[in-house]
């Protein structure tokens, strides 16, 4: 813990240090981007690593918002991002390290073997592979409204991913989500916002925000509605989550 503490500290005052005007993100409020939400998560397995059931809403929430919405993200993981979205996407795109490249990385079987465990055999989801700081976006020569950066967590990796979506992938209307701001949707993960800030142009960081009760982080390409961050919150809206096994979901071999 002392260790995480401290890193915490080094990342804020980088984040002071190369960015003097900055606080706090500030929070958009999840009703406001789906006023008369409702929303229902097929593909969820509550295992490490994966979004929380917000999040993913927040994802298909943002898709809605284009009539024919193309869709990028990078991490696939289990897959279930891409699934999720795939229900309200016209197209989806996802970009992983391959099962080869992650044996090569030491990765374990185990972890290989649950790579796009909800997403492959999709028709609507085309699986890229690669290595997110050495793929060639120039050549994808494709623009997308809604991009979910959720691959390595690392300052590196954040930064240059985020680079790279915003010099070759965006369009004026397109939208751009980090997952992992937050460790939770209270507290700030300060080596992701650190890579985001140093990432994204200069003129789009006043268009960042956080969603309340998810972990992401949110580029909007107009101003938003927002309040100033305060911790703890106090509720201002109360959830109903009702739980049942998908049993229409058949693993692909």
């Amino acid at each position: 813990m002392n260790h995480v503490l401290a890193d915490e500290s080094l990342w804020l005052k980088h984040i002071r240090r190369n960015h003097s005007n900055f606080v706090p993100l500030p929070v958009v409020d999840f009703f406001t981007l789906a006023p008369e939400f409702s929303e229902t998560i097929d593909f969820m397995s509550f295992l490490d690593g994966g979004s929380w059931p917000t999040d993913l809403a927040l994802l298909k929430i943002l898709c809605r918002k284009f009539p024919t919405c193309s869709y990028f993200e990078i991490g696939t993981w289990r897959g279930e991002s891409a699934a999720n979205v795939a229900q309200v996407a016209k197209e989806c795109y996802t970009l992983n390290l391959s099962p080869q490249q992650m044996k090569d990385r030491g990765y374990s079987k185990a972890y290989t073997d649950v790579y796009a465990f909800y997403s492959a055999g999709n028709d609507k989801i085309t699986h890229l592979h690669g290595d997110s700081l050495e793929f060639d976006f120039t050549k994808l020569n494709k623009k997308f409204d809604v991009i979910f950066i959720d691959g390595n967590h690392t300052y590196e990796y954040i930064r240059q991913d985020t680079r790279n979506v915003f010099a070759h992938l965006t369009h004026k209307k397109s939208i751009v989500v980090w997952h992992d701001y937050g460790r939770t949707p209270e507290k700030i993960r300060h080596e992701v916002l650190a890579a985001i800030l140093d990432g994204v142009p200069d003129q789009c960081i006043q268009n960042i925000y956080q969603v309340s009760n998810t972990l992401c982080a949110v580029y909007f390409p107009e101003p938003m509605p927002s309040e100033k961050r305060i911790t703890p919150g106090k509720p201002q809206k109360t959830f109903r989550v009702q739980l049942s096994i998908n049993n229409s979901f058949q693993k692909h071999p």
